[in-house]
């Protein structure tokens, strides 16, 4: 078969386009994806552990009957009927209905050591713990609580958050017959005082209230 000029012209077209084509791309510079092994992304700072914690769950709606410098008397007491009188060092977590017959945890406010773990009239259970916050030395006191539950000894450390122990049962040797709550305390300083209630509202400064620490 005889080759026209006509189809050598096409090839020769088609060899130029080919040519054109490949001289185009060799010309195109290769888009570099980031090499993470020489630009590492940077990871994220470690965030500092929590000062404070929650002492129970939901603590802040619980906080519904006492709470702290309240005056209490038998006669006005939320709470009856009512065999204490003064004014409240502490402040009352209260529990729910479905709450009575299981065990309901308490965690560490802050990081510190545990100084005793004992029963105390008016408490059943109680604990204290010293700390630190904000940059002064305090002993925070959880009352009604169930001592059995405690695995720590005195001197041991408890971290913020760490749960230690549940709550005694209400009206019972564990919580030396109240209902069922924490009462929480925050004394200044490093001396042990659990006393739930003062006889005048100027031995209050000897106390903090819960709420500024816990909010």
């Amino acid at each position: 078969m005889k080759t026209t000029p006509a189809i050598i012209i096409v090839i020769l077209l088609a060899v130029l386009a080919l040519g054109s084509l490949i001289w185009r791309m060799s010309r195109v510079v290769p888009v570099e994806s980031p090499d993470d092994s020489v630009n590492p992304a940077p990871n994220p700072a470690p965030q500092p552990a929590p000062e404070i914690s929650m002492p129970i769950a939901d603590a802040l709606t619980r906080m519904t009957k006492k709470p702290f410098g309240i005056k209490i008397t038998p006669q006005t007491s939320p709470v009856q009927p009512e065999r204490f009188a003064g004014y409240h060092t502490g402040a009352d977590f209260e529990t729910t209905l479905e709450e009575q017959t299981i065990d309901v945890a308490i965690s560490a406010i802050c990081t510190g050591t545990l100084l005793q773990a004992r029963t105390a009239s008016g408490y059943g259970g109680v604990a204290v713990q010293s700390c630190r916050i904000d940059d002064s030395d305090v002993t925070v006191v959880y009352g009604h609580v169930r001592l059995s539950s405690i695995a720590q000894k005195a001197g041991d450390t408890i971290t913020v958050g760490q749960q230690f122990a549940v709550l005694g049962t209400g009206e019972s040797v564990e919580t030396d017959g109240e209902r069922k709550h924490l009462h929480l305390g925050i004394h200044k300083g490093t001396a042990i005082n659990i006393k739930g209630y003062v006889q005048t509202a100027a031995e209050l400064s000897g106390w903090i209230d819960p709420l500024t620490i816990l909010r």
